[in-house]
């Protein structure tokens, strides 16, 4: 009935503006404002939202909104956002913004905020309330998003509330409450390589292994053991006390290494110790005074590795790292190098620039810590588009020799430059045009990098369309463009599930007609799309992260946010996989920990006002999309109920079980603080 109404006011529209020849636009667009009303009043919000959008008048939504029917049309406005081109993007969400900050629903107002990218946005939400519990759940989801921000005056009432407010952004409550977790569902026990291998499952013949064999067994067995154990402080390699050792490391398994492979078994207990640099730091001491180069750059690795997402106003990490980088020896420079852009990714720290910067102008400075610089310039600043950086980045790519521009580590050149444009889209445009004018390869391998970095997470038909001719056209043999498009496909679609299962049903034709280049980049961009989400095998290879306790998934808030920093780890990594055996498989396995960026716990932890752990009734199952559905549906669909704290997998979302306590955020993720529901009245 509503369709047909609607209908009939079309062909008066029409009818009228040919009737009306003076301002043929005056009556028509007092009759949309008039369906607007209509179906605004009738729960067809997404037809009202959608008749503005085709007459360009969406701004007439925030005046017939009210209190019983914002929701759904701003979760309609977003939901809408993937699907329009900027800047409309961009003015529906600022629409949204406005209407949640109209009717108070501040939370939700800074999620929009975050997703604009807009740190003004941020600071309002703040400034609209005095509530210091709802302050306090607004900085526990800007330290998931990974927002290294002040806290200044106008945000916080006092200095004791900013103190509060700036410890929670910086994240130093994620290990007590990761911990808190692990102690509830009973796994602190440290696991060894061999229970996550299961070789007594595995008939073995006989033979003697080659002590090559062996080093690379011992290598393997350093990073499963460093991310299964990932955070709980203790395991059976790196922590296992000693009648000689005070600190409770015997370092044992440290000289079971050969070579550079000492410096990951080093940063490893980085990863035991994450997220926990206070009594992390500490244990790091006796191997920066080790008379071996690798065992101290792989302690300035692990320092960068315990501090990732944990910052601090006296800056540590940065203060240890600096003092040991003043050396002639290019390992242990790299380490610290990578160590800083780990420690610091995101933080748009000038201290760090200016360490790094000056490395990366110097022409005395080797070849491969040149491209490790620029990498941690490129996390430190991702999505910042600093054109200073961008041009000393330029300008190392442009001043290379024939033989530099052959070693295929080079390629991670255009990953830092394309990193400080993570997500900025037409910001890049100018960079592109640069990056034509390198030499060679390079040129066509940068400007697919760019391109595909830059649309990341904005579902472009558009640019994924582009990146499909590059992989339709047959290269020469050593072509290097066709690996990153297609994993700028998986990066450009992997925004909403659509877009998701489209590049699904693209690879399986590329992996059927592609050229050998396409072949071995399509598990790459499988695991991008389907990443701690094993809907295929190739996404299955880190199941035991953190015993289970962990995610990679840069997507939360109902899959709202992109966090740029977990995304930038990722990138990183794949990037460098789609030559394994120069960079990973090589000297330089140490960038694996790269992937330290992504890692979040995956749970549902209650507090109350105090933060203080608070166990209650939820129901977890898949999520439901409810995006146009009139009325309350139930957002979630073969629930479970549990008692928090609770594991959130792959598609789940939780709803409260109880009506005594009211959360202060809708999306139940991460840290959620409860308060007592003044209307709960018990038996």
């Amino acid at each position: 009935m509503q369709t047909l109404c609607s209908g009939l006011l079309f062909v008066t529209i029409i009818f009228v503006v040919l009737q009306k020849k003076d301002n043929p636009f005056e009556v028509p667009i007092r009759l949309v404002q008039k369906i607007v009303a209509f179906h605004m009043k009738h729960n067809a919000e997404h037809e009202a939202v959608d008749l503005l959008m085709e007459v360009d008048d969406l701004e007439e939504l925030h005046v017939q909104v009210v209190s019983t029917n914002y929701k759904r049309a701003c979760l309609y406005i977003t939901s809408c956002s993937k699907y329009l081109l900027t800047p409309d993007d961009l003015s529906a969400l600022c629409l949204v913004h406005n209407m949640y900050m109209k009717f108070g629903e501040l939370e939700s107002a800074l999620r929009i905020g975050l997703l604009l990218d807009d740190s003004k946005c941020v600071k309002k939400v703040f400034a609209a309330t005095g509530d210091f519990p709802l302050k306090q759940q607004f900085a526990y989801i800007i330290a998931r998003y990974g927002l290294s921000m002040e806290i200044h005056a106008e945000m916080a009432a006092d200095e004791n509330e900013k103190d509060a407010l700036q410890e929670i952004v910086y994240n130093r409550k994620l290990s007590e409450g990761y911990l808190a977790l692990a102690r509830d569902i009973c796994v602190m026990e440290p696991k060894s390589p061999e229970d996550i291998y299961k070789e007594h499952l595995i008939h073995r013949r006989g033979g003697i292994i080659s002590s090559l064999v062996s080093a690379k067994q011992n290598l393997a067995a350093t990073f499963v053991n460093a991310f299964v154990n990932a955070g709980f402080g203790q395991d059976e390699l790196m922590t296992v006390p000693s009648a000689s050792s005070g600190d409770g490391c015997s370092g044992i398994w440290l000289f079971m290494n050969e070579g550079h492979m000492r410096s990951s078994a080093a940063a490893s207990l980085g990863m035991i110790l994450l997220w926990d640099p206070d009594s992390g730091l500490t244990k790091f001491e006796k191997y920066l005074h080790s008379n071996n180069t690798d065992i101290i750059a792989g302690a300035l690795l692990g320092i960068g590795i315990v501090s990732c997402g944990v910052r601090n106003n006296s800056d540590p990490a940065l203060v240890r790292i600096s003092e040991h980088m003043k050396t002639d020896n290019s390992f242990q420079r790299l380490g610290g190098i990578l160590g800083l852009g780990i420690a610091y990714a995101g933080s748009q720290n000038n201290k760090v620039r200016a360490c790094l910067s000056f490395i990366l102008s110097d022409h005395r400075t080797p070849f491969e810590l040149l491209v490790f610089c620029a990498i941690s310039l490129g996390l430190v600043f991702v999505g910042s588009c600093n054109e200073e950086i961008a041009e000393s980045i330029i300008f190392v790519l442009m001043d290379r020799t024939k033989a530099q521009l052959a070693n295929p580590i080079i390629r991670l050149l255009p990953v830092a430059l394309g990193l400080l444009y993570l997500g900025k889209q037409e910001a890049v445009d100018a960079t592109v045009e640069v990056s034509k004018t390198f030499d060679g390869k390079i040129k066509k391998y940068c400007v697919v990098t760019l391109m595909s970095l830059a649309y990341a997470g904005t579902g472009n038909v558009d640019k994924v369309q582009k990146l499909l001719r590059i992989c339709s056209k047959r290269h020469k043999k050593g072509g290097t463009r066709q690996g990153p498009a297609v994993i700028g496909i998986a990066l450009v679609t992997m925004a909403e599930e659509l877009g998701v299962e489209m590049a699904v049903r693209l690879f399986e034709r590329l992996l059927q007609y592609g050229d050998h280049n396409i072949r071995r980049a399509v598990p790459l961009a499988l695991g991008m799309l389907c990443i701690s989400n094993p809907k295929v095998r190739i996404a299955q290879g880190f199941v035991h992260l953190g015993k289970g306790l962990l995610t990679l998934d840069p997507y939360h808030s109902n899959r709202q946010l992109l966090s740029p920093v977990a995304l930038a780890g990722l990138v990183t990594v794949l990037h460098a996989c789609l030559n394994m055996n120069s960079t990973i498989l090589g000297e330089y396995h140490c960038l694996l920990y790269i992937l330290v960026l992504a890692m979040q716990p995956r749970m549902l932890l209650t507090v109350n006002e105090d933060l203080k752990p608070l166990s209650v009734p939820v129901r977890a199952g898949q999520a439901v999309d409810v995006v146009g559905q009139a009325g309350r549906p139930r957002t979630v669909t073969g629930f479970q109920t549990h008692l928090t704290p609770v594991l959130l997998g792959a598609g789940e979302r939780a709803e409260l079980a109880t009506e005594k306590y009211l959360p202060l955020t809708p999306v139940l993720e991460g840290f959620v603080i409860l308060r007592k529901n003044p209307e709960c009245h018990e038996d």
